[in-house]
């Protein structure tokens, strides 16, 4: 058996997913788990390995590794386990079945525990009461203080009426088959039951751990053989309208025929069963609820392969339950069927019950309301809330997408990439967005060609002048600066001017300043009033029924929002005038997708007055508006001529000298009186003022190896006398400031001392590297020479990670947040055509605080044969039916130090 091996990595603090083209990996998840109430759990991933070739989905070895520790004190043993449910139930008019396995019968409508204890400190009560007709009326279930109340079909939780499906920090409630199920967040509890005309005719709760606390109620404590009386006398909450009467029960001739289809699977336990049923149907014989839901369950306890299976509803007469739409019935299926949003399920703990599903071959359209049934190959797409049939076209001004199936099929974005300069926020060609430290002149494109390379390519560059400047970039490939280099590949976006990819903002653009640059820039509100403003007015980018919703489909308005915020805080003029600045930057990446917003500045109170009789337009283009233009060719009309937004002259008019003029009033330009046509060029220049020292150095003298330079007896470009200084861009000025500098040939270094161009010193994230000294980041090994970075590209993995509340980083270093209650896919190799090896899903656990997320539970599945949880402090694994580890192990576990390794083994 041949592997090739893949790496995974859960810890607690960071998490991150590392994914390599490689032959050879070895692969590591570590992951911290924390109790619930003590502490926080993040996720890492790493898989990693030798270069050359590819991944191979189908020859790997995945090897998952976590180390266990407490908040509050040294690391925790933690237990490995098969999977295995504790079940109590309750069915019929008073059947109890508690965790022991045993069960009794109850007459009584009084209110009971049905089952309390306290886990990881998190309390839980369900109590239960039956009415007069034998249903349960009225079911209880309070987890954590939060109290779900199950009565007259409704469901309420906290005395609110909910719909399913239904997501709380703490708890899920949701179609499960026939079944509605309530799954907790805190706890391994889950509680399902079935709802009939007149209340519930069976309730079962799950435990997926065996709990080490006190337990009371009528489930008892599994394990514990728990005396009927007992269990009834210490669990009811009497009441004075309320009775317990014994048990009563006759021969009932319904009862015995239906057991004498069971004895293969009761067997000796046939008498107690029967009585049981007798019991459960005296005075109920009517009702059909009550009866039916006692042979289902009984049916359902001896399985499929009983002789019962197939006859018991002909035997009894229970008829099968109706189903909605285009669905069957079936006593065995699906729990969550199969729809075009998710046509295989396999990886959502799917359990088989008694449910409603479509015919063989076809899913569930859950884009439309009425239970319809379709062909997959018939389910239409959804796109930022609209429905599209298979093979209609989606199209941006970047981008068509074409319906097939359920899925969309793009097109490559065929826009030319953009770099984005917006006040201080810089949005790189590759789309990394940031914010530059100081209030100072960078290089924003610096473009790299050799002597033998032509340059026919063109650069276009537009400019926002007011009421802030705005710069949008179009540019081939092969350059640096502030803009990155446009390769699509956002994780060497900071590669600084000495060469090196940084881990940070801040000294990336620093690197990129013309001269000295103070971080002068602040992160937080510069006062209380702005702070207030900017919370309350860039809200309307995330409001989903906002007049900027129509774009986010298109572009999370996440990133602006936070950009606008802060613009607006630090602004120190018109409040007013700032927010629309940042609000347009979101309109102006939409409308570059040709996302329309309608009258978006008349809403937000952004409408701008124009200059005299010019008016005020979305989409105005510069090609032939003058009336200079109508006297020759108009030079604009050669550049790109994307319609923007601004001030300008309405249809049948042309601008003069600001004022808009019909054609007959316009004035005419003649070659030799006039600018000739031809591009313009514009240069943005800053003025450097030359200072001169009046204090001689000549007197006070100058220390390690450095000489004085005066400027009026010699100019010397005193600009480049560093180290740092041989790596920063160039102004087009020479500068000369008189004082102390290092000889002819020499160069300052970053301790201080004089040293020769070859000795020179680099800086890496806020330390000094003598030359010849190395380090790694992003994929290179990067030396130190002449005082510039020398990097060499090295095979690594790719990074994705999460952490905290819901914070994510892609492979593609995209950051985004999404705190969703559910359990998610982090990664899977289950592609288009639905063939994979593995699947590891993520579900946030809240800590007692609700807004907290304290831990994570992850769910490893292996070839669909082994499912292995990470959670509670406990491994469990889960196997597939009629498959063992002894026949063919999967997977290997030991343990180095605080790890505990998990090692899959991919049989070919």
């Amino acid at each position: 058996m041949t592997n090739i091996n893949k790496d995974f990595l859960v810890h607690a603090t960071l998490a991150e997913l590392f994914f390599g083209r490689r032959d050879g990996v070895v692969a590591h998840v570590f992951g911290h788990i924390y109790k619930p109430c003590d502490g926080l759990l993040n996720l890492h991933m790493v898989a990693s390995g030798a270069s050359g070739g590819s991944m191979n989905p189908q020859r790997w070895m995945l090897v998952v590794c976590f180390s266990l520790a407490s908040v509050f004190g040294t690391g925790e043993s933690v237990t490995t386990a098969e999977t295995q449910t504790y079940t109590c139930t309750t069915f019929g008019s008073g059947v109890v079945q508690p965790f022991n396995g045993s069960a009794f019968y109850v007459h009584s409508n009084c209110p009971f525990i049905f089952t309390r204890f306290t886990h990881n400190r998190v309390k839980c009560d369900v109590t239960v009461r039956r009415g007069d007709n034998g249903l349960l009326v009225q079911v209880e279930i309070i987890i954590n203080k939060v109290r779900t109340v199950l009565q007259n079909g409704s469901i309420l939780v906290e005395k609110k009426s909910v719909s399913l499906p239904y997501d709380h920090t703490y708890q899920h409630i949701f179609h499960y088959g026939l079944y509605t199920r309530l799954r907790s967040s805190l706890l391994p509890l889950s509680v399902t039951w079935h709802d009939v005309p007149g209340g519930i005719d069976s309730l079962r709760v799950d435990l997926e751990q065996e709990l080490n606390t006190d337990m009371m109620g009528l489930c008892g404590k599994h394990g514990a053989s728990g005396n009927k009386q007992q269990l009834i006398s210490e669990s009811v909450l009497s009441e004075d309208t309320c009775q317990i009467r014994d048990p009563i029960f006759t021969v009932n001739q319904e009862c015995r025929e239906f057991f004498s289809y069971t004895l293969d699977c009761l067997q000796a336990r046939t008498p107690f069963y029967m009585q049981l049923c007798e019991e459960n149907i005296y005075g109920y014989e009517l009702n059909e609820h009550i009866v039916c839901a006692f042979f289902k369950e009984i049916v359902l306890q001896c399985g499929n392969n009983s002789y019962a299976w197939n006859i018991w509803r002909y035997v009894t007469r229970c008829a099968e339950p109706t189903c909605p739409g285009d669905l069957v019935y079936v006593e065995q299926g699906a729990a969550f069927i199969p729809s075009c949003s998710n046509p295989n399920p396999r990886f959502s703990n799917q359990d088989m019950t008694s449910s409603c599903v479509c015919p063989k071959g076809e899913v569930l359209n859950d884009h439309l309301d009425g239970f319809q049934c379709v062909v997959e190959s018939s389910c239409p797409c959804v796109f930022a809330g609209r429905s599209y049939l298979t093979g209609d076209i989606r199209s941006t001004k970047c981008q068509s997408c074409v319906c097939d199936g359920g899925r969309w099929l793009c097109s490559e974005n065929f826009c030319p990439p953009r770099c984005l300069i917006e006040g201080q926020f810089v949005t790189t060609f590759d789309g990394k967005q940031y914010a530059v430290p100081g209030k100072c002149a960078y290089v924003a494109l610096q473009v790299n060609f050799s002597h033998k390379t032509t340059l026919v390519q063109k650069i276009y560059i537009q400019v926002q002048v007011s009421p802030e400047i705005q710069i949008y970039i179009t540019s081939p490939k092969n350059h640096t600066g502030l803009c990155g280099n446009s390769n699509n590949d956002t994780t060497d976006d900071f590669t600084t001017s000495s060469g090196i990819i940084e881990n940070s903002a801040q000294p990336f653009a620093l690197s990129w300043s013309l001269g000295s640059c103070a971080v002068n820039i602040p992160n937080s509100c510069i006062n209380t009033d702005n702070e207030i403003f900017a919370d309350d007015k860039c809200s309307v980018l995330n409001n989903p029924a906002g007049i900027f919703a129509k774009c986010h489909g298109h572009i999370p308005p996440e990133q602006y929002h936070t950009a606008c915020v802060q613009r607006t805080c630090n602004c120190g003029g018109n409040l007013q005038q700032c927010l629309c600045v940042s609000l347009g930057s979101y309109a102006k990446a939409c409308r570059s997708l040709g996302v329309e917003l309608g009258d978006w500045r008349k809403s937000t109170n952004c409408t701008l007055k124009c200059q005299k009789n010019q008016e005020f337009f979305y989409d105005i283009r510069a090609c032939n508006r003058t009336c200079r233009s109508l006297s020759g060719r108009d030079p604009r009309c050669g550049l790109e001529d994307a319609p923007v937004e601004g001030c300008g002259c309405p249809e049948g008019t042309h601008l003069n000298q600001g004022t808009c003029t019909p054609k007959s009033e316009c004035s005419c330009h003649h070659h030799g009186g006039t600018t000739p046509p031809g591009p313009v060029m514009f240069s943005i220049t800053e003025h450097i003022k030359l200072r001169t020292l009046t204090c001689s150095c000549f007197v006070s003298g100058c220390r390690n190896g450095k000489v004085c330079v005066h400027c009026s007896e010699y100019l010397v470009n005193t600009a480049q006398k560093t180290c740092d200084s041989l790596s920063k861009p160039l102004g087009t000025n020479t500068t000369c400031e008189s004082g102390c500098y290092c000889p002819h040939d020499q160069y300052e270094d970053h301790h201080g001392n004089c040293v020769s161009r070859d000795n020179c010193t680099c800086v890496y994230s806020g330390q000094v590297f003598s030359a010849g000294q190395h380090v790694k980041t992003n994929c290179k090994t990067c030396f130190c020479g002449s005082g510039q970075w020398h990097c060499k590209d090295e095979p690594c993995p790719g990074t994705c990670q999460v952490y905290g509340n819901g914070h994510y980083q892609t492979f593609d270093s995209k950051w985004y947040r999404f705190d969703g209650h559910c359990q998610y896919t982090l990664v899977e190799d289950y592609c288009a055509d639905g063939n994979g090896s593995f699947s590891l899903r993520v579900e946030s656990v809240p800590c007692c605080d609700e807004a907290l997320t304290c831990s994570r539970s992850i769910i490893l599945d292996l070839q669909g044969e082994v499912t292995l949880t990470l959670s509670d402090m406990m491994v469990t694994k889960r196997l597939k039916k009629a498959w063992t580890l002894q026949e063919d192990p999967l997977y290997t576990t030991h343990t180095v130090g605080l790890y505990i390794i998990i090692s899959q083994h991919q049989r070919l």
